[in-house]
């Protein structure tokens, strides 16, 4: 699961397909997130001190993680994700379409340093 809060993503399947958007949530265990502007549902609020209005409330559902796809920031399409190695040993993920860089996972480390 290589996808983390704030990457751009697609929606590939479902009632959203083509839509895009930003990962606001996570949920690694359950497999889903949560993306911006997508998979918008009515949550019926009942009045309170907190929400003296109440009424529907529109909000993001999660999604499955299979649904969406990273998107290059290179090419603005759709692509897998990999995982590499830097020459000081630092690991990055990157898109497998145009070997862009989609940031560092891990800082570098000797044992993972190409001579």
């Amino acid at each position: 699961m290589q996808i983390r809060i704030g990457d751009e993503v697609i929606v590939t399947a479902g009632a959203n397909k083509g839509r895009r958007g930003k990962v606001l949530k996570v949920d690694r265990e359950g497999h889903r997130v949560v993306v911006e502007g997508v998979n918008r549902v009515y949550k019926h609020v009942k009045k309170s001190q907190k929400n003296p209005q109440g009424g529907r409330l529109s909000k993001e559902s999660a999604i499955p993680m299979a649904n969406v796809a990273m998107l290059c920031p290179k090419t603005q399409k759709p692509t897998r994700v990999g995982v590499r190695y830097l020459a000081d040993g630092s690991k990055e993920r990157y898109a497998k379409k145009s070997g862009a860089s989609l940031g560092t996972l891990s800082p570098a480390n000797p044992k993972y340093a190409k001579q």
